[in-house]
């Protein structure tokens, strides 16, 4: 596992940005990735710990040790085999999963964990640049017929897994091109989109068959959901066609701020933002909202609030500011009470380093206000939480300059309306229900309708949705043929 005296004599190397004054010029990646000898030193520090927790803390389970041991060995293909082994796609999640592998890491205790992710960064750029990344596509065909509704991770991952044991996959998407957030969603400028085309284009020499510009089960969408279905397809016919069906659609209905003047102009949802944005740095029109020269206030302290706080910053606004409705976090956690679990701690992301951002805590907003229909200020107050439970703080009220508010609060549940149309019972939270363990995993209450990702646990990460869609894969797999032997 790496050098046995490494994490001694090496200091963790993280990997540099391009500085904030360039990178704001464009949307293209702007993390320099590691040195095959960076890694290796890296790799290097990584301790014979006794207990790896960083492969629980990562939620495919990668193999982490034996990757890093392998990349300070200069064992660069094999590596590349072992990341595979648990993560059809280690491009995306390399550069965009927080990492809870690293929070679980023994080093950590000290503040100093091995550079996991930037390893793994490092181990699938050069898997494409040696050739070693080629189509898997299957020596049978078993003659079965699956249809996955969502081209997200979950989605793409058990499209993935499934035609490489023979089946014949057909992926539906009701926008214009494969991927989900990671196309529409994730700013460029943190995955960059030829990534996810590259392995669209290994999908589809796997035999992956992918629809797009389809919508699948309900015809009316939430007006905040991007839509450029030219086509639809009803559930029934979905049935008909296939002998299994996965629902990987994700949590697309945003969570709302109904209050006063939320009608107004200049108060958006996230994507509502985001989305036009990925379409006009892919050569689509130009994005309808623009933040140049406005006062920018981003509700939500999450990635998303994060993502439309860089987008912001590049398209020149004039302030921005970030609302949260929780009390200001620890900058450092106590890890004797939270390692080797994810700690609730400040994150400050990249983008709030691009500009002069104002994060405000424990800040509700009461009330947009406008003059002839256009947005020009909010209302807040400040809270006060204790045992759990916020009240606000009299006199505490202010007014906010702001020509643009973009809600980034989260998302709620999957559209209800596909759900409906394939007969799937929900849970307490409108998602789809659904175990993980135990025989029946995965499967609904709908006969030969199965579920993973967003869809069925909510809004969470793409490392999460990767993980479902495999399990979901193998449990679609054994229920065709009665066996599998894809990994769980």
């Amino acid at each position: 596992m790496g050098k046995p005296t490494g994490f001694m004599e090496y200091k963790r190397l993280s990997e540099a940005y391009e500085p904030a004054e360039r990178r704001l010029k464009h949307y293209r990646e702007f993390i320099v990735r590691l040195s095959d000898q960076q890694a290796s030193v890296e790799g290097a520090r990584c301790m014979d710990c006794g207990i790896p927790f960083c492969n629980n803390g990562c939620p495919v389970n990668n193999i982490i040790p034996d990757w890093n041991d392998l990349v300070y060995r200069g064992n660069w293909e094999q590596a590349l085999t072992v990341l595979h082994s648990t993560n059809n796609f280690p491009d995306f999640t390399g550069r965009i999963c927080p990492a809870p592998c690293e929070a679980a890491c023994t080093l950590n205790i000290n503040n100093d964990p091995v550079g996991i992710k930037s390893i793994e960064h490092a181990i699938v750029d050069k898997g494409w640049e040696m050739g070693w990344i080629v189509p898997q596509p299957p020596k049978v065909k078993t003659g079965k017929k699956i249809a996955i509704i969502g081209s997200g991770p979950a989605g793409l991952a058990a499209a993935q897994q499934l035609a490489r044991v023979g089946h014949e996959v057909t992926v539906f998407e009701k926008n214009d091109r494969p991927g989900g957030l990671l196309a529409y969603g994730i700013p460029d400028f943190k995955l960059e989109k030829t990534l996810v085309e590259r392995r669209i284009k290994q999908m589809d020499a796997e035999g992956v068959r992918f629809r797009t510009r389809v919508l699948v089960g309900c015809k009316e969408l939430p007006a905040e959901i991007i839509n450029d279905a030219s086509e639809f397809v009803s559930a029934e016919q979905i049935n008909k066609d296939f002998d299994a069906v996965i629902l990987a659609a994700g949590s697309e209905v945003p969570r709302d701020l109904p209050i006063p003047g939320r009608d107004l102009k200049g108060t958006y949802a996230a994507l509502e933002f985001l989305v036009p944005q990925n379409k006009e740095v892919s050569g689509g029109p130009a994005n309808p909202i623009s933040a140049r020269g406005k006062h920018v206030v981003v509700i939500g302290g999450g990635d998303t609030g994060s993502d439309c706080v860089g987008t912001s910053y590049r398209h020149g606004a004039a302030s921005v500011t970030q609302f949260e409705l929780m009390p200001q976090p620890p900058e450092q956690e106590n890890k004797a009470l939270t390692w080797p679990y994810w700690p609730l701690k400040l994150r400050t992301s990249s983008s709030h380093l691009e500009g002069d951002t104002q994060r405000k805590f424990a800040i509700a907003t009461k009330e947009f206000v406008g003059e002839q229909g256009v947005l020009k200020s909010l209302k807040t107050v400040e809270l006060e939480w204790k045992d759990g439970k916020m009240s606000e703080i009299a006199g505490s009220e202010k007014t906010v300059q702001a020509d643009l508010v973009l809600l980034a609060m989260g998302f709620v549940n999957p559209v209800g309306g596909l759900l409906d149309a394939f007969g799937v019972e929900r849970d307490a939270r409108g998602n789809a229900k659904a175990t993980t363990d135990g025989e029946g995993c995965y499967a609904t209450n709908a006969a030969r309708v199965f579920v993973a990702g967003d869809t069925r646990r909510g809004q969470s990460l793409v490392v999460w949705a990767i993980r479902e869609g495999r399990q979901c894969a193998r449990e679609v797999d054994a229920f065709l043929m009665g066996s599998s032997e894809l990994p769980r």
